[in-house]
């Protein structure tokens, strides 16, 4: 080793701080975070790119993601390295580690890509992460047992349960996303507060409704859409983004003139509202298409009338 210490990787060991307590994990903050560091049991969002010593691209990345996907802890991080380096992060925190072989890929490497016994570098970003833990343990408990603990308790684990499906939903995952939209809906319907600390409850369950029916709209099912927005409008019925919910979804079901009620109720909160505005546009055009095949079949009715083929006439 000692006639490695001019190579890049031992060079920038030197300033690096050891995690692991055997030099086996060094860290270096590009970027300071902030908040908590991670749990154990969390999900993370991250970015991050591998690099060999000699080599400027990386042979691992997800940094041409759109959308990095959620990774639990102890489940689908498989470098050990990268699991110790993420629990000394904290939120929006960039830093680069250098792992040696015990803490990445071994003795033996990882045949064509990462030769035997080689000490590997990443960049890590940590975008976010979400302790599932907390609110799988109180998910699983029964009312009665949630009802023993403080209105705040709750009201985090629904906000957390509502953000994961938040995720799942912007990785296209509609299915997931309902169910754990729901599961915020069950605590926060469950959950009986004091007067001065409903509207609390009101609001947060006003969130998912919304979350709710848009989720239905991407499932192509806008009777339940319309039916969520309908629950949050009960809530605020002066909300735009649940009018605009229950428009679309009167729309794709072809009630027109609730469609109409919905979105020009919508546009009356918020007259320059983008989205708002092009579905009218886009009402009109197909109010216009309904209209004309509805006068085109009165015509063709009524002509066959004059030309004496109705029904019962031979």
């Amino acid at each position: 080793e000692a006639g490695l210490w001019g190579s890049p990787y031992q060079r920038l060991s030197r300033r690096m701080r050891d995690i692991s307590g055997d030099r086996g994990v060094l860290k270096d903050v590009i970027r300071e975070g902030a908040g908590e560091l991670v749990t154990p049991d969390a999900s993370v969002l991250v970015k991050y790119s591998g690099y060999l010593e000699h080599m400027d691209k990386p042979f691992d990345s997800n940094c041409f993601r759109k959308t990095p996907r959620l990774m639990k802890l102890g489940e689908d991080i498989t470098l050990w390295g990268m699991e110790l380096g993420l629990l000394s992060m904290r939120r929006g925190e960039l830093a680069r580690f250098l792992f040696k072989p015990a803490y990445a890929y071994g003795t033996l490497g990882c045949p064509p890509l990462i030769p035997p016994n080689t000490t590997v570098l990443f960049e890590i970003e940590l975008l976010d992460f979400l302790d599932s833990a907390e609110s799988d343990k109180f998910c699983a408990l029964s009312a009665e047992q949630q009802d023993q603990f403080p209105l705040q308790k709750v009201l985090k684990v629904a906000a957390t349960e509502r953000e994961f499906g938040n995720y799942l939903f912007r990785q296209s995952r509609f299915y997931d996303a309902k169910v754990r939209y729901k599961r915020a809906l069950l605590l926060l319907h469950r959950r009986s507060a004091p007067p001065e600390e409903q509207h609390l409850v009101e609001a947060a369950k006003l969130l998912v409704l919304l979350n709710l029916s848009f989720t239905y709209l991407k499932l192509e099912r806008p009777a339940t859409a319309l039916r969520y927005g309908e629950q949050a409008l009960i809530i605020d019925r002066k909300n735009a983004k649940a009018l605009f919910r229950c428009g679309q979804a009167c729309l794709i079901m072809t009630e027109y003139q609730k469609a109409r009620d919905f979105l020009v109720r919508a546009q009356k909160e918020q007259p320059f509202n983008h989205d708002i505005n092009n579905e009218l546009k886009k009402l009109a055009s197909y109010y216009r298409d309904y209209t004309d095949k509805e006068k085109e079949m009165c015509h063709r009715m009524f002509a066959a009338y004059d030309n004496g083929s109705t029904v019962g006439e031979n």
